[in-house]
């Protein structure tokens, strides 16, 4: 079987590798065939998100040929603070849908 293994170790730095793996290889096992849990140790933590084509599943996931295995990192900020962050630092001027409007339009339009 042929699957893609994804994983960003860090912001803006992404590593993918096609590997070949046996049939009925679950997605623990092709993260050991590729040597990333000696390579990355954090991802030997029980707390790993694995997900296949964006859909999240376990760790005993079986397979399938063609399938792209993606390994993600834990959030550090929630994504709600962040935005209330960013809303308070821009002001209630610069943002939403109508910020940019042209000079002498209405509100609104």
């Amino acid at each position: 079987m042929h699957i893609t293994l994804m994983f960003s170790p860090a912001p803006r730095e992404v590593l993918e590798l096609d590997l070949h793996v046996p049939e009925g290889c679950t997605a623990h096992g092709a993260l050991e065939l590729a040597g990333w849990l000696k390579a990355f140790p954090e991802l030997a933590t029980p707390a790993l998100t694995l997900g296949v084509w964006g859909r999240r599943v376990g760790r005993e996931h079986a397979l399938r040929n063609g399938d792209r295995l993606e390994v993600y990192r834990a959030l550090r900020v929630d994504p709600k603070v962040a935005r209330r962050e960013r809303f308070v630092g821009q002001g209630a001027r610069g943002t939403g849908l109508f910020a940019r409007r042209k000079a002498g339009s209405k509100a609104g339009y």
